[in-house]
C-alpha cells in the first residue's frame, strides 16, 4: 500500500462514484442510500482513510481548539483548574492548547499572539500579576475571538469571567481571627494594582467594620509575591508600632514564606503569631508550619465553569455574538480551618 494518505478522490475512483457522493456517505447524509454508504465506509476502513481535518476546519471556520493561558502550570491551583477545563473541552470535542505566562505580562502578550496565529476558536485566561495594560485583550475582542477570564481577572468592563468571591473569603478569614481574640491583624496583600488585591483589601475593611474596629491602613503591606518581597512584608509587620498577633496572607505560598521568616525570628507560630491564607493547597495542612486556615477557591469548579462559558459563547451564531453584555459567575469561597 502507498505511504501516501488515501483521499476521498481515491475512494470515489475505486467505486466509480462522485467525490461529493463519497463525502456525503461518510457523513451519513440522508440523500445517500444504505448500500452506497456501506460500500464507501468499508473501503475507507480498508484504506485506513482519515478525514482531512484542515479541510473540515476551513469548511466550518473552526479549529475546535481553545487556548488556555495561566501563570504557572506547576501550581496546584492551576493544575486543578486545567482538569476542569479539559473535562469540559473533551466532552465538547475541543482540544486544549496550554501556555504559561510565568507572571510575565510581555510573555502573556506573546502567547496570545501565537495562539491567535494558530487560529484558536477562543481563549481562557488567568492574567499574570504584572498585567496592568489590557490592549492585547481588546485586540482579541476586536478580532471576534471569544475570551473568558478566570481566577485572576482584569479590571475591565464588559468581560466574561468566572471568579471566586475574594471579598467574602477575606471577611471569613479576618473574622475567624477576630473571633479567636486577635485585634491587631496584618494583611500581606498582592501587587496594589491587581484586582484580587483590591478585593482582599475590601474584605479586610468590611470585617474590621463589622467588629467595630478602626481600620488601620498601615497594617496592610503589599508584596510582589516573590519570596524576598513576602519576607520583607512580614518584617515590616513584625516591626509595626502595634503588636501584630495575626497575619492574613495573599495565598498559601506567601504564608509559607512569611511563616518561615517568623520562625527564623524565634516566633512561636500559630501561638504568638497566627496565620490565615488562601488557596487551600492540598499539602498545606500537613506541613510542619502551616496556616491555621485557608480560603478554598474551588479551582476545578472555576476551570469547569469558565470552559462551559466559553463553549456556550463559541456555539452562538454570529449575530448573537455581537449582543452587548457579558457572562459573570462568582463562586462562593469557603474558609477551611486546619487547627486552632
Amino acid at each position: 500500500m502507498s505511504a501516501k494518505q488515501p483521499t476521498i478522490k481515491e475512494i470515489a475512483k475505486r467505486l466509480n462514484i462522485s467525490i461529493s457522493t463519497v463525502s456525503r456517505a461518510l457523513h451519513d447524509h440522508p440523500s445517500i442510500g444504505l448500500r452506497t454508504k456501506t460500500r464507501v465506509k468499508e473501503l475507507a476502513s480498508e484504506l485506513m482513510y482519515e478525514p482531512n481535518q484542515a479541510a473540515i476546519f476551513f469548511q466550518q471556520r473552526k479549529t475546535f481548539t481553545i487556548g488556555v493561558i495561566l501563570p504557572f502550570l506547576s501550581e496546584a491551583f492551576f493544575s486543578a483548574a486545567i482538569s476542569g477545563i479539559e473535562d469540559v473541552a473533551g466532552k465538547n470535542q475541543y482540544t486544549v492548547l496550554l501556555g504559561q505566562s510565568r507572571d510575565d505580562a510581555e510573555r502573556e502578550k506573546q502567547i496570545i499572539d501565537t495562539m491567535k496565529k494558530h487560529r484558536v476558536d477562543g481563549l481562557l485566561i488567568s492574567i499574570s500579576k504584572h498585567t496592568t495594560s489590557y490592549e492585547h485583550f481588546e485586540m482579541l475582542k476586536r478580532s471576534g475571538i471569544p475570551l473568558v477570564f478566570f481566577d485572576c481577572i482584569p479590571n475591565m468592563p464588559d468581560i466574561h469571567y468566572v471568579a471566586c468571591n475574594m471579598v467574602s473569603g477575606t471577611v471569613q478569614a479576618t473574622s475567624f481571627l477576630l473571633k479567636n481574640g486577635h485585634r491587631v491583624i496584618g494583611l500581606i496583600n498582592g501587587p496594589e494594582k491587581l484586582y484580587a488585591s483590591k478585593q482582599r483589601k475590601e474584605g479586610y475593611q468590611i470585617a474590621m467594620s463589622k467588629h467595630r474596629l478602626k481600620y488601620d491602613p498601615s497594617l496592610i503591606v503589599n508584596s510582589d509575591l516573590t519570596k524576598e518581597s513576602n519576607c520583607e512584608a512580614t518584617r515590616q509587620l513584625l516591626l509595626h508600632k502595634r503588636k501584630v498577633t495575626a497575619i492574613v496572607t495573599f495565598n498559601d505560598y506567601v504564608a509559607l514564606d512569611a511563616m518561615q521568616y517568623a520562625h527564623d525570628q524565634n516566633i512561636d507560630l500559630n501561638k504568638d503569631l497566627c496565620f490565615v491564607s488562601y488557596a487551600n493547597l492540598p499539602l498545606a495542612q500537613h506541613l510542619k508550619y502551616a496556616p491555621m486556615a485557608s480560603v478554598e477557591q474551588h479551582p476545578y469548579l472555576q476551570g469547569q465553569k469558565a470552559a462551559e462559558m466559553l463553549v456556550e459563547l463559541l456555539g452562538k451564531k454570529e449575530d448573537e455574538k455581537e449582543t452587548p453584555g457579558s457572562y459573570k459567575i462568582i463562586v462562593d469561597s469557603q474558609l477551611m480551618v486546619y487547627n486552632i
